[in-house]
């Protein structure tokens, strides 16, 4: 993780708030950041707010905040979070202060990114020239007038552009904040961060804004009995057939209901979950690579490797220096060397 920390090490995070800013996405910022921890109890980030000038800021709702911090304090930070602000996202920014001071951050090598209609923001910085990038789906018509040179993605709920980010709705911003968290720390920081905050632990960022049938209707057959059997045998060779086995259903009307409830395809989902399960066992324990690969339900190691370098651009050694440090012994991976892997961003999973 790059960026500017403080006196303790933690990674600074500044949210910069404006006139009409939304207080859950102020508060989620803190919340998700301020609780995570190092293994041994250390805060891994300072949050602090800043506004265009320091002093008291409206919010959308019948109370204003007090915010001791200008623009300056983006100078000295290494993540930049642009709230939405139902006030002035939508009207295409000026030259004015906040893109100016952004697109500075940015240029100082900060990493940027936006909640909501936030991306509006970065747009005007001139941020997302080019790039993939995500807002409201409510407010996408409007973002495709003001920014054309933007590739729009109405669909997701954030998208990771590596120094740029930006991320959908306010619940879809908790998804981002984890996703960073999980990027810089790994995760089974994120996981205990999501634990301690009651929110799902992982979203992924190309899942629907918002989903045909999150919640069965009465009298329906839901697919989530079937997902949970799968969770827990996620080292068999599960087949389309056997979930739908689960819930009594063909394969046709499964894979219908379980795409409306889910977002994704079932065969997408599974993937996405063995992914999910072999970091975990390579953060978490020091099991060889071809354990890990059993337990997950890849089956070889070499299947893995295949699959983590495809999702991640690591190896599973790498993946495991970068979130435990190098090891040897039973955990090493004997065919990959983690500090020289082709497949290593900068020495780091993403």
């Amino acid at each position: 993780m790059s960026g500017i920390a403080d006196g303790n090490g933690r990674h600074r995070v500044a949210v910069l708030v404006r006139d009409g800013v939304l207080p859950m996405e102020l508060g989620l910022v803190h919340q998700l950041f301020g609780r995570a921890r190092s293994a041994g109890g250390a805060p891994l980030y300072e949050v602090v707010s800043c506004a265009p000038a320091p002093g008291g800021v409206r919010t959308d709702a019948d109370f204003q905040v007090t915010v001791a911090r200008g623009l300056e304090a983006l100078d000295e930070a290494g993540t930049v979070i642009v709230p939405a602000s139902h006030e002035a996202d939508e009207s295409r920014p000026g030259g004015g202060p906040v893109p100016a001071a952004l697109a500075a951050a940015s240029s100082r090598g900060a990493r940027i990114a936006s909640i909501c209609t936030g991306a509006f923001v970065l747009a005007a910085a001139g941020l997302l020239e080019g790039r993939r990038a995500t807002t409201h789906w409510m407010s996408c018509g409007r973002f495709a007038e003001l920014f054309p040179d933007v590739e729009l993605d109405p669909a997701v709920l954030y998208l990771d552009e590596g120094d740029v980010l930006t991320s959908a709705g306010e619940a879809a911003g908790i998804d981002l904040c984890l996703h960073m968290i999980r990027r810089d720390h790994g995760a089974a920081v994120a996981a205990e961060v999501a634990r301690r905050t009651v929110v799902p632990p992982h979203r992924e960022g190309g899942q629907a804004q918002f989903i045909a049938r999150p919640v069965p209707e009465p009298g329906s057959s839901s697919t989530g009995a079937a997902r949970a059997w799968a969770l827990r045998h996620l080292d068999r060779p599960l087949t389309l057939r056997d979930l739908a086995a689960r819930e009594s259903m063909s394969v046709r009307t499964f894979t219908r209901r379980f795409r409306e409830e889910a977002g994704v395809s079932p065969a997408v989902w599974l993937a996405r979950r063995r992914v999910d399960r072999a970091r975990q066992l390579l953060e978490e324990t020091d099991l060889p690579v071809d354990r890990v690969a059993e337990r997950a339900g890849f089956g070889t190691a070499a299947s893995l490797r295949q699959r983590l370098h495809a999702e991640l651009g690591v190896s599973p050694s790498a993946y495991r220096a970068t979130f435990r440090g190098p090891r040897s012994g039973p955990g090493a991976d004997p065919n990959s060397n983690a500090g020289n892997d082709p497949g290593t961003r900068n020495g780091q999973a993403p």
